[in-house]
């Protein structure tokens, strides 16, 4: 049976979004909404310091809400995210350089904007073109905790890729907090075909579904998050951006669903000047 895409955001009540939220949780026929405390991404290990340097905490003002969300920071001025993350956004609190949302770091850094670029197609019902970009007031000097990816995928990314899914999602489906450090997990990419038998027609090309070898994946609270193809310890190629889970739960079988960045590649050079590599 097909089963429906997850839309989700982590809305906090604080920007360290450590306190009881309201996750959201929308597909075209229904809008259903689970109270929840967060956790870690499913089946994920903690990361080590300067691991992943180019992962980004991006807290969300909206008129109405703060939200939780990942990126992956691009150049020296520009943080790649869900469109989801931006969509009638007021201001971005940005960290860089940390593993960590609660302890003191010497290696974190706080930045604030408000400026962003949401893509032209971003459906929010759909999830189609679901990229956004926010560019930071000041470019940011790089250190041993703060670099950014290596560069946007210059081919289609291909099936049997073992990369990297990153965030501070939730760690099952019934409760937890938002893991108070960066995870990461082990996850190979998919044919869109293949995904399909899932999700059916709902998944369009610009999109790229991972799967684990058992239940390993995003969730709730890693929206906006970065796959990656690592490289080395420190440098990878962003290969998509965390956009949905399946309607039976992160916990379930079925495939997680991402950005996939390569659809989104002249655009993004054509806005932030980054030259892929």
């Amino acid at each position: 049976m097909k089963q429906f895409l997850v839309f989700y955001l982590y809305l906090a009540a604080t920007l360290v979004s450590t306190s009881k939220v309201v996750s959201t949780w929308r597909n075209t026929n229904e809008i259903n909404l689970k109270s929840t405390f967060g956790g870690r991404i499913i089946g994920g290990t903690q990361a080590q310091a300067g691991q992943f340097p180019y992962v980004a905490v991006v807290n969300v003002t909206t008129a109405t809400s703060k939200i939780f969300c990942g990126g992956a920071l691009l150049g020296d001025q520009w943080i790649v995210t869900a469109g989801q993350c931006v969509d009638q956004a007021i201001s971005f609190t940005i960290q860089l350089g940390s593993n960590s949302l609660v302890e003191d770091d010497p290696n974190r850094q706080v930045l604030s904007t408000s400026t962003y670029v949401l893509h032209p197609g971003y459906n929010p019902e759909t999830l189609d073109n679901d990229i956004g970009l926010i560019k930071l007031r000041m470019p940011i000097e790089f250190t041993d905790y703060i670099k950014p990816v290596y560069s946007v995928p210059v081919s289609n990314t291909p099936a049997g890729w073992n990369v990297l899914a990153l965030g501070w999602g939730q760690i099952n489906d019934d409760d937890g907090q938002l893991s108070h450090d960066l995870n990461w997990v082990s996850l190979a990419t998919l044919t869109n075909e293949e995904c399909r038998m899932t999700y059916g027609n709902q998944i369009t090309d610009n999109m790229l579904c991972v799967d684990g070898n058992y239940n390993e994946g995003a969730c709730v609270g890693d929206t906006g998050s970065p796959l990656v193809y690592l490289i080395k310890f420190g440098n990878a190629l962003l290969q998509g951006v965390s956009s949905f889970v399946s309607g039976r739960g992160c916990e379930s079988t079925d495939p997680s669903g991402y950005t996939r960045v390569f659809a989104y590649a002249d655009w993004i050079t054509n806005i932030t000047g980054v030259q892929p590599r």
